[in-house]
């Protein structure tokens, strides 16, 4: 972790504050946390840098609670006017900015005042800057306006149903219904009639109660929330139901909407699926049953002698049935019903290979790099193949004449773009040694399977095998991250 230099340090480096200044600072610092933990904000103290272009941040403090707006410290980081105009307005005015709205780097908005801090002889010689979080109070904010904006529509087409001019209700699929003040129908569209022909047999009168119709809607419009939204049941069909109060001070529209959209089709899909993950778990159920009968019976083979010069074949055979049940273990213990978390399964099989068969005379040791990475089921059974040979040509081939090897397997991602290594500290691949079984199955996998690509070359010392190909899971590449303070 970097060493995060204290005020004095940055002061003297970059400012042309006096000792007596630094002291002022300092006074202040030392009362940061206290600040901080009082108004649950961040604190921070900017001081004019040396060429007085900038600011640097000297000091800060975050509420003890951690709830910090910033991912890291930004002590000793530089302030630029243009996203800090309020903290440049003090240093050059000496004029507070109480609760001004402001928008970090990090994208938050945060509520920022600034205070001028002063030397013995009353110069402008920082800024204290308290910043409080409001991104959901402004996202609730923009929800008001949103839901006044579509009020006041909706309000404008009541007017005009009541002239005759329906416009829109008329077409959309929803059952609309608008009742006033004293829940009396005014207008249904014909979606709401015929929902109601259609559960109840009956026609829907303009004039009547809505409870005649939708008994269970009493209850929801004596609650006071201007927008609601429920899932209901109405004998064997399913709504999402919203009811939108319209109350305006100009006396233009008041009363209320009750919106139905079936849901029953979206419904039956949703339990269709569900049907379909539980078969298609149970299917993997028994493909890993299944192939772990398969190894168990090759087990008993080779305990019940088989030539030495075949152990090896079924050796290797054991280990590619065994790294491709490891893929459908770990969907099984996964939440997915068909997602795989390539780092888990990487370690399950490495760990098969290199530490559950003993190695003779030498001693292999086996790293990973972290990785996120979820693969489907259809890659991640290439991958566990891949993996697998790999890994067995390093431990059979790398450490020839060793008393012990380093075995590095790598992911990295870049947008769709997935680059696997494979790496040992071996005496090195030789294009000489012939043939390889095992690298044809690599190289076959990797450009059918993935269609992909795939290298293997000798390093000082060891060997880079190589494997690159396309992963459409996730098209969200990493934003940049930006950390700004005070």
């Amino acid at each position: 972790m970097a060493h995060i230099k204290s005020a004095r340090e940055i002061c003297r480096t970059h400012t042309q504050l006096s000792e007596e200044d630094i002291a002022e600072i300092e006074k202040i610092e030392s009362n940061l946390q206290l600040i901080a933990d009082l108004n649950q904000a961040n604190i921070f103290i900017d001081c004019p840098t040396q060429e007085l272009k900038h600011a640097i941040i000297v000091a800060e403090a975050v509420p003890s609670n951690g709830n910090s707006l910033y991912d890291r410290p930004v002590t000793g980081e530089f302030a630029y006017e243009a996203f800090e105009p309020a903290v440049f307005f003090t240093l050059r005015t000496g004029k507070q900015m109480i609760l001004n709205r402001a928008l970090t780097q990090e994208g938050k908005m945060v509520k920022q005042s600034v205070v001028p801090v002063n030397g013995k002889d009353g110069r402008v010689i920082g800024t204290l800057i308290m910043e409080k979080d409001i991104t959901e109070q402004v996202e609730e904010e923009d929800k008001m306006k949103a839901l006044s904006k579509a009020t006041a529509t909706l309000s404008d087409i009541m007017i005009r149903m009541t002239q005759n001019d329906p416009i829109v209700p008329e077409i959309i699929e929803e059952s609309l219904f608008y009742i006033d003040e004293n829940d009396d129908i005014v207008y249904v569209n014909p979606s709401a009639m015929n929902l109601i022909y259609e559960i109840y047999g009956s026609k829907c009168n303009v004039g009547e109660p809505i409870t005649e119709y939708l008994p269970f809607i009493e209850e929801l419009l004596s609650l006071p929330e201007t927008l609601l939204m429920r899932e209901i049941q109405i004998k064997s069909r399913f709504f999402q139901l919203k009811k939108i109060s319209l109350n305006h001070n100009n006396n233009k529209a008041s009363g209320t909407f009750i919106i139905l959209q079936d849901l029953t089709e979206l419904k039956e899909k949703e339990r269709q699926l569900i049907v379909k993950s539980v078969a298609i778990r149970e299917i993997h159920h028994r493909v890993k049953n299944n192939l772990q009968t398969v190894a168990s019976l090759l087990r008993l083979q080779m305990r019940n002698g088989v030539p030495e010069a075949s152990k090896p074949h079924f050796q290797k055979s054991l280990n590619r049935i065994l790294s491709i049940a490891a893929v459908y273990e770990l969907i099984l213990s996964g939440s997915s019903a068909d997602d795989v978390n390539v780092l888990n399964l990487v370690e399950k099989i490495a760990h098969m290979i290199v530490y559950s068969e003993p190695q003779k005379d030498i001693s292999v040791q086996i790293n990973y790099e972290k990785s996120n990475l979820q693969l489907s089921s259809h890659k991640a059974v290439s991958i566990a193949l891949i993996i697998s040979e790999l890994i067995q040509n390093c431990v059979k081939h790398a450490f020839k004449g060793n008393s012990q090897g380093k075995i590095i397997v790598d992911f990295k991602k870049n947008n769709d773009r997935i680059e696997m290594k494979v790496i040992d500290n071996g005496i090195g691949y030789s294009k000489d040694t012939g043939a390889s079984f095992g690298l044809d199955i690599v190289k076959m996998m990797v450009e059918y399977d993935l269609e992909g690509e795939f290298y293997i070359q000798r390093m000082y010392p060891g060997t880079v095998a190589t494997v690159i190909f396309q992963s459409k899971e996730n098209h969200h590449a990493e934003q940049a991250d930006y950390s700004s303070g005070g």
